[in-house]
């Protein structure tokens, strides 16, 4: 563990575990037994309040971070205390899953705190170490999950020791001073905490380890805590600075940048002017810079280049002083990106999804649509369906009233779907003949194309509406037509008239599919089965 002075609750928890670990050296009885339910409720009443004050710690670093402005390296200290947070609940939650396990086989409720045998040594045995000599039990994967805890946090606590140490690696029982200690050491880190051990006794050691694991936890994030506003900056010089919010613009839209001092002080009070202009000054000594881009001499490429005068004067002490800066923008071409699941053809009245988004507009695009040939449906920014109802759509993109452009798709015909037949519950076979017994229920089923029905699947949902079915014998119909409304049938009566050799002919009448908007609408196509019966 970590060295250093110890907190009055760090220094109880220590003797604590003292006490637990002579506990477990001797052959216990019923009081003795009791003992260790107190140690264990004591350490998770003292775990849970640990575990809150390290919330708290966080929240600290945190508020360090912001009075310190923001700087890049708090930050990184900052994530890196919310990762070993985030590690410590997942070994903590480990640990509590281990404990339920072990108190469920102890025949007791998960969560419960008062156990049917408080002893169950038998129990404790067999779920943390295993059956026989396997060593399949929880306690293996355990001293694995808190080791690699330890190896995480010795990345910022570097003379962190292992959690899980077997009984020939830990210094308690390898200078032990009585014998009975000192037979330990053959043991491996289960048997050494687990075996001959009861239940109450087991329970307190879990919880000793979720002790440990949050000792780690808060000396690692002191070590962090230390490192916030470590290398904080102190600017000492005057300057004029301007900042864009890009550099790139696109035609039509704003084009928006603050122009500051770089250093400033509370008896300074700067005048600014963009382009000769003056500029709003607000209390935190930067000038709003807000225009609308206008389209230049746009390259190959789609750039144009420009650029605006910013200029900051103040009076100090009696004297003025004027800075200036020559800020440097690119006019950009809008460029559309149109992501669909199937963006080189939509499907004839079907919902084709489509997110039409101009990464050059950032936060300020504001998209509209319109097209021909098909009817729109807008959705969340930059997100639209079209319904075509001809061979071919345009569609037209805009953004605050300005014309972004155009894309024309080409429209193909929805895939006619697949028709199964299945006797039973296995397909029916026109050349080799399905047995008679089986016709007794017949299903239809519709298969979409499968292209279809991954680019568009809340479009191709179809269903056999109505189909026909005859008993035949030779030319002459035994039993039939029987009409059916829908993709299933009852067929007993055939099925006791049927001869081997006979056939049962099926002609699907009606096919639907369910659109997005879930209406239904009627598919053009016939299909015929011709099924010899065994």
């Amino acid at each position: 563990m970590a060295g250093g002075k110890e907190t009055p609750r760090q220094k109880m928890i220590g003797m604590m575990y003292l006490v637990l670990t002579a506990l477990l050296a001797l052959q216990v009885q019923s009081a003795v037994i009791l003992k260790f339910k107190f140690i264990d409720d004591s350490l998770m009443s003292v775990n849970d309040k640990t575990s809150n004050a390290a919330d708290g710690t966080i929240k600290g670093i945190q508020a360090a971070v912001v009075k310190n402005n923001n700087q890049a390296a708090d930050k990184a200290v900052l994530a890196k205390s919310e990762e070993i947070r985030q590690k410590t609940k997942e070994t903590i939650a480990y640990l509590r899953d281990v404990r339920d396990k072990l108190v469920v086989a102890g025949g007791n409720p998960k969560g419960s705190t008062e156990y049917k045998d408080i002893n169950a040594e038998d129990v404790v045995a067999t779920t943390m170490i295993g059956s026989g000599d396997k060593k399949n039990g929880l306690g293996y994967p355990l001293k694995a999950k808190l080791n690699e805890y330890s190896d995480y946090i010795r990345e910022f606590v570097p003379d962190a020791k292992q959690l899980a140490l077997d009984g020939k690696d830990d210094v308690r029982v390898t200078t032990a001073k009585d014998q009975t200690t000192k037979e330990q050491k053959s043991k491996d880190f289960a048997q050494l905490n687990f075996e001959s051990t009861p239940l109450a006794a087991a329970l307190a050691t879990l919880s000793q380890k979720e002790t440990e694991v949050l000792k780690l936890e808060a000396d690692a994030l002191s070590a962090q805590a230390q490192k916030v506003g470590a290398k904080t900056i102190v600017f000492d010089k005057l300057g004029a600075f301007a900042s864009a919010e890009s550099q790139t613009v696109a035609a039509g839209t704003k084009y928006k940048a603050e122009l500051f001092l770089t250093a400033s002080a509370s008896n300074i009070r700067p005048t600014m002017t963009y382009n000769g202009s003056p500029l709003s000054v607000g209390p935190d000594g930067h000038g709003k810079v807000e225009f609308t881009a206008r389209p230049g001499a746009f390259d190959q490429a789609g750039n144009a280049k420009a650029s605006w005068t910013g200029t900051i004067r103040l009076n100090q002490n009696g004297r003025d002083t004027t800075f200036k800066v020559v800020v440097p923008y690119t006019v950009t071409k809008p460029v559309m990106q149109i992501q669909s699941a199937s963006v080189q053809a939509l499907y004839y009245k079907c919902g084709n999804k489509l997110s039409v988004q101009v990464p050059a507009l950032g936060a300020q695009y504001q998209p509209s649509f319109s097209a021909s040939g098909a009817s729109v449906i807008p959705g969340q920014k930059g997100e639209v369906t079209l319904v075509p109802n001809s061979r071919e759509v345009t569609l037209n993109v805009s953004s605050g009233g300005n014309p972004i452009g155009s894309q024309t798709f080409k429209v193909r015909p929805i895939p006619n779907p697949t028709i199964k037949c299945y006797a039973g519950g296995s397909e029916a076979n026109e050349k080799q003949g399905t047995p008679g017994l089986q016709i007794r229920s017949i299903t239809l089923r519709a298969i979409p194309d499968p292209g279809f029905a991954t680019f568009l699947p809340e479009d191709a949902r179809y269903r056999v509406s109505r189909f026909t079915a005859v008993l035949a014998r030779g030319k002459r119909p035994v039993i039939g037509p029987k009409v059916i409304n829908g993709p299933q049938g009852d067929f007993s009566d055939m099925t006791s008239a049927y001869k081997e050799g006979d056939r049962l002919f099926i002609e699907v009448q009606g096919v639907q599919r369910m659109n997005f908007q879930n209406q239904t609408e009627d598919v053009n196509m016939t299909r015929t089965f011709n099924i010899p019966l065994q």
